[in-house]
């Protein structure tokens, strides 16, 4: 159920694209070096630039998940709401989103079809607008049935700047909800695995969670939708670019009981399980409780918990306090638990 480490080759591995450490590492040597911009290297989920005199949230992503149907979503929904996510983590409000459609000879148009009305649906519900988009079809064996890529801009309202560089040693680390449930759903589904109590996936859009915490007054200074690499690897990401020391309470991190015994069978760790509808906020320790309490107003953030803090020691670290109370450290995989969750 587990990737091994990859060689430290002239290819790319399928561990390049699970989060993890060979990611980092591939966006780092590759992507930024030749992309070099002062929003690339922000490394947020989404780029934040003036146009007009407005600030405008642009993101894209690419979904290669299966299977396509999984308990509580499909590609499509994941499509949508994954492009909304990245936006919503930045401080916008999501507009319009493009979709890009790389369909393989062979795939049932009415599968097609029902992909498609489940992106509309899920638009509906984000408030968005689908207003362009391509469609390419790939030889039979060459597409893996469907691929799709989309983009995603939103209005930046004024004086909102949500950013790891804001991450700071004081501030609270919040969770919307439970964690790994999306990685556990695809996999059950995937490996035709029976659990006990069925999993399904979060697959939800977290637009209105981060709206809750910006109008409540909240003093946000960054938000991540923990997806590839689960919890663990947002909380990396977050030590890494703001130079910081993250610790966090195992006992405090929420895990639904179905999700911590489907890992403990398949011998996973749940805090690098990916999620898809779930927020992490990094803000001041003084308006933690404030903040939860926005979270648990909003259906979706019921489960929302504080698990942890920044510290300033230890710069680029994240440990984690275990229910024994000894303390061990999280790190970046290097290589992958779980490939193709979404």
């Amino acid at each position: 159920m587990s990737c091994p480490v990859p060689p430290r080759e002239r290819t790319i591995q399928l561990a390049h694209g699970g989060g993890g450490r060979l990611m980092r590492e591939l966006i780092e040597r590759v992507f930024l070096p030749a992309f070099d911009s002062g929003p690339l290297s922000a490394r947020h989920d989404g780029a934040v630039v003036r146009l007009g005199g407005a600030s405008l949230a642009f993101t894209t992503d690419s979904y290669v998940v299966h299977p396509r149907f999984f308990p509580g979503g499909d590609i499509g929904t994941l499509s949508v709401y994954g492009t909304v996510n990245d936006l919503a983590v930045t401080g916008a409000r999501p507009a319009y989103l493009s979709a890009g459609f790389i369909v393989e000879e062979g795939l049932p148009i009415d599968e097609l079809h029902r992909i498609a009305l489940s992106m509309r649906a899920a638009a509906d519900a984000c408030g968005v607008e689908l207003v362009t988009g391509d469609t390419k079809v790939v030889d039979r064996g060459k597409g893996d049935g469907l691929f799709i890529n989309t983009a995603g801009i939103g209005v930046v309202p004024e004086g909102v700047a949500i950013a790891p560089r804001r991450v700071r040693p004081g501030d609270a680390v919040l969770v919307s909800g439970d964690v790994g449930r999306h990685g556990i759903a695809v996999l059950s589904v995937r490996e035709a695995l029976a659990f006990e109590e069925p999993v399904e996936s979060d697959c939800a859009p977290v637009e209105g969670l981060a709206a809750a915490l910006l109008e409540s007054g909240i003093d946000v200074h960054c938000l991540r939708d923990p997806t590839r690499g689960g919890l663990a690897a947002v909380l990396n990401e977050i030590a890494l670019d703001a130079g910081v020391r993250v610790e966090v309470e195992e006992a405090q991190i929420p895990v639904e009981p179905a999700v911590l015994g489907a890992c403990e069978l398949l011998g996973l760790d749940p805090l690098y399980v990916a999620c898809e509808g779930r927020l992490v906020a990094f803000l001041p320790e003084a308006q933690a409780e404030r903040a939860l309490a926005s979270l648990r107003d909003h259906p979706l953030g019921r489960g929302a918990a504080r698990i942890g803090r920044i510290v300033g020691e230890g710069r680029g670290s994240v440990v984690l306090r275990t229910r024994l109370g000894t303390r061990r450290t999280l790190d970046l995989l290097s290589g992958e638990q779980l490939p193709r969750i979404c």
